[in-house]
């Protein structure tokens, strides 16, 4: 057996049998953590924001599991785009209507993860998403546009969620309902840099970012907590995953002059272009964060506005 193999242990999702390591976060704990022994990870600021949140076991697509998924120690990023709703409706299911800031314009975003200490092991993460109205009865008011201009609430679809391990690929599809794949996917992100490179199938470039972090501002746990609500068909039936984010350190500027987002060849800039982004018009990165990821229920999603 190579030390490769020595350093995996093979497990089964829902009759999917991927690979995770050994002595690993998975391995170890199969999303039943240790609070204790994870607030004494000197990569774990702390644990408060779990402790209030109780796991319970459900049935999935992918076999019985707890849920939220709980992510200790992240870093992210996020760019802002406008573009045309025309193109915008072309890409989102009829039941779902982009979430517009002015008539005609709507908003669609590039994010970045990077989850250093979670349930499921280290991994990376990129998407490119859509901000939608919030699939719920009764008119968009201006509140529901200003929260999620400040990430407080954002309602999002997602096109393209390509990741680096096997086994979030396959909760993310299988459980979630969510377009991922795996391929090579750097992210880095400190206190004055930001770097992301996604890789295509022949290792090329699909997407890439590099920029200046925006001056960083530090939060206490439990001060600022966002939500942001995904909406997925999981075979055929709509339904809503919330994710809960614990920000830490975070920042967002409006000016672009730093930011380097490059196009390539690939599933997420072959999205990007789809949306014919107009100007990039705010930049948050947050540091330092912690979050929750909740299994999906099933939603009433109403028809799009004719």
């Amino acid at each position: 057996m190579s030390s490769n193999q020595k350093d995996i242990v093979k497990v089964d999702l829902g009759g999917r049998e991927v690979t995770v390591p050994k002595e690993g976060m998975y391995d170890r704990y199969r999303m039943a953590p240790d609070l204790d022994a994870i607030a004494r990870d000197p990569r774990v600021s702390n644990v408060d924001f779990f402790r209030r949140l109780p796991k319970i076991k459900v049935d999935s697509p992918i076999g019985p599991t707890l849920t939220p998924n709980f992510y200790y120690t992240i870093s992210t990023a996020r760019l802002t785009m406008l573009a045309p709703s025309r193109a915008i409706r072309s890409r989102l299911p009829e039941e779902l209507s982009p979430l517009e800031i002015v008539p005609g314009l709507g908003l669609v975003s590039v994010m970045f993860f990077r989850y250093d200490v979670c349930d499921i092991d280290f991994y990376t993460e990129a998407a490119v998403g859509i901000a939608v109205k919030p699939a719920r009865h009764g008119r968009l008011g201006f509140f529901d546009l200003v929260a999620g201009l400040k990430n407080e609430h954002l309602d999002s679809y997602v096109l393209s969620l390509p990741v680096s391990t096997e086994i979030a690929q396959v909760r993310g599809h299988d459980g979630y309902g969510f377009p991922k794949w795996v391929t090579d996917l750097d992210v880095d992100i400190n206190h004055h840099r930001t770097t992301a490179r996604v890789a295509n199938d022949s290792g090329g470039v699909d997407l890439s970012l590099l920029a200046n972090t925006p001056t960083q501002k530090a939060y206490v746990s439990g001060e600022r907590v966002g939500s942001l609500t995904s909406y997925t068909r999981i075979d055929g039936a709509w339904h809503s995953t919330l994710n809960q984010t614990n920000v830490l350190n975070a920042g967002t500027t409006r000016n672009t002059s730093g930011i380097a987002l490059q196009l390539g060849e690939g599933r997420m800039s072959d999205d990007l272009r789809s949306l014919k982004p107009k100007r990039t018009i705010q930049f948050d990165v947050m540091t330092e964060g912690q979050a929750a990821l909740h299994m999906p229920v099933p939603t009433s999603v109403q028809s799009r506005d004719k």
